[in-house]
């Protein structure tokens, strides 16, 4: 399994034209079109596709992530929360040492749900050119192997989830498809203060778009899988020229490569990232002494304060260039707790915008932008299903405990490179407003066990332990 989240925050200070909030919208009660047939080998029909495929269902325990939880003091308190398993190389799909592979997860996963609704979620990530932006999640495939990527990545795990076995079981299968992509074609392109040369390159050749719309279009075919895009986070697409040309690259790769819209079943936003879910001491609209708290440094005229109100909005605004109107979205909800002695009471002080935002924000992140093993998160809301109007679930997507990316550079097979943003020491580039990066030090590769930080998410878990 591997990594998280790339870095490619928005850090530049404008005042953008104002506009109104997007309002949260209910999930409409439809059902997904299609239905599936055909019979299983035990005798079972595979069920029709359902609205939310979290409702009325048990949510796979990966059993390699819950023994490493168990083996940590007190981590026995969450070892049996679902979490995501992550296809984040070739050799995944296989398995690979110390973590079992698709077929195997499948069937435990068929063992775990003793005949009732089981979801399984599954982290589809190994783009040609993976992470532009981000050395410490860069995959196995140059910007060019994109035919690679269809015949020995998706083909192959398609392959596997339309088995009788799997296709027509109880199983509801969640994929996660290949997070930190298609944001990066927006805010780390072009002229940008942000933008990297790899990026240029990626959206000059396609590549993201077409491998996106061929996992979407060969995965979605098959009758109980559910697709969820990667939509970044709201102190990444939350600003005004970032929000709807996000929505057009997405409907963009929903339609590439035989894809259609029909087959997103929504999207999912702060994939093993940070994002406070609910800041409840101060609002966007709130004002200090005649400053709007869109003008204070954390915010920086962002629309968004949290990640709730970012995902219903942006949930809307995929509605509104085409998506089906009954899409849903899911909050990763992992690591952004922001729980223990430093979260704030109630909120700050109104000496000015700056003292109220600071003193108020349960993100404690010395800028929204830092991305990698930060210091003071901890775990967050326990994964639920249907938690709030238009949200399918928080999940665990990125299993808490293991690395963003090492601190310092680590040979490895992996395809992974150091990224200074996993080390403490340094002082930033533009995607971080040129600040510290918060990042714990002696991490091990992304994706691999760090102990010291999954004792720090259980100590500044919210909810508490």
């Amino acid at each position: 399994m591997s990594r998280t989240t790339s870095p490619p925050r928005r850090t530049r200070a404008a005042a953008l034209a104002g506009s109104a909030l997007l309002a949260a919208t209910a999930l409409t009660v439809s059902a997904l079109s299609g239905t599936a047939t055909a019979q299983a080998d035990n005798g079972r029909a595979a069920a029709a596709k359902v609205d939310n495929p979290y409702a009325g269902a048990r949510v796979y325990v990966n059993p390699d992530w819950s023994a490493k939880a168990a083996a940590e003091p007190g981590g026995s308190k969450v070892s049996n929360q679902p979490t995501g398993i992550w296809l984040d190389r070739i050799a995944a799909i296989n398995g690979t040492s110390g973590a079992r592979g698709l077929r195997a997860h499948l069937d435990t996963a068929l063992s775990q749900s003793g005949g009732s609704p089981m979801v399984v979620q599954l982290v589809i990530y190994d783009l040609p050119g993976r992470d532009c932006s981000a050395l410490a999640s860069n995959g196995e495939l140059g910007p060019n192997d994109i035919d690679k990527y269809k015949t020995q990545f998706i083909d192959p795990i398609a392959s596997i989830l339309s088995e009788s076995k799997y296709a027509n079981s109880n199983l509801r299968i969640v994929t996660t498809v290949e997070i930190d992509s298609l944001p990066n074609l927006v805010t780390n392109t072009g002229g940008r203060p942000t933008a990297t040369p790899q990026c240029d390159t990626m959206k000059a050749n396609g590549n993201y778009i077409k491998g996106v719309g061929y996992a979407l279009n060969k995965l979605g075919a098959v009758p109980n899988v559910y697709n969820y895009v990667d939509a970044g986070h709201h102190g990444w697409i939350g600003w005004d020229d970032n929000f709807n040309a996000t929505a057009q690259v997405i409907k963009q790769a929903a339609t590439a490569e035989g894809s259609t819209v029909d087959k997103v079943a929504g999207i999912i936003v702060n994939t093993a990232n940070y994002s406070a879910l609910k800041e409840n001491n101060f609002t966007i609209n709130d004002n200090v002494n005649g400053t709007t708290v869109r003008q204070s440094k954390w915010v920086d005229w962002n629309r968004y304060v949290d990640e709730l109100s970012y995902a219903q909005a942006f949930r809307q605004e995929l509605v509104n260039v085409g998506l089906p109107s009954n899409i849903g979205a899911l909050i990763d909800t992992s690591r952004n707790g922001w729980g223990g002695s430093a979260r704030p009471s109630g909120p700050g002080a109104r000496t000015d915008v700056d003292t109220y935002v600071n003193g108020g924000r349960y993100d404690r992140r010395i800028h929204i932008g830092n991305w990698c093993n930060q210091s003071g998160a901890g775990l967050g809301e326990r994964p639920k299903a249907a938690p709030a109007a238009g949200i399918d679930a928080y999940v665990w997507m990125k299993p808490p405990g293991e690395s963003d990316g090492a601190s310092s550079a680590i040979p490895n097979d992996e395809g992974k490179g150091f990224d200074q943003m996993c080390d403490p020491s340094y002082g930033g580039n533009p995607r971080n407003g040129y600040n510290k990066t918060g990042a714990l030090p002696n991490a091990p590769l992304s994706g691999h066990w760090f102990s010291a930080q999954f004792q720090e998410l259980l100590k500044n878990a919210y909810p508490a332990l």
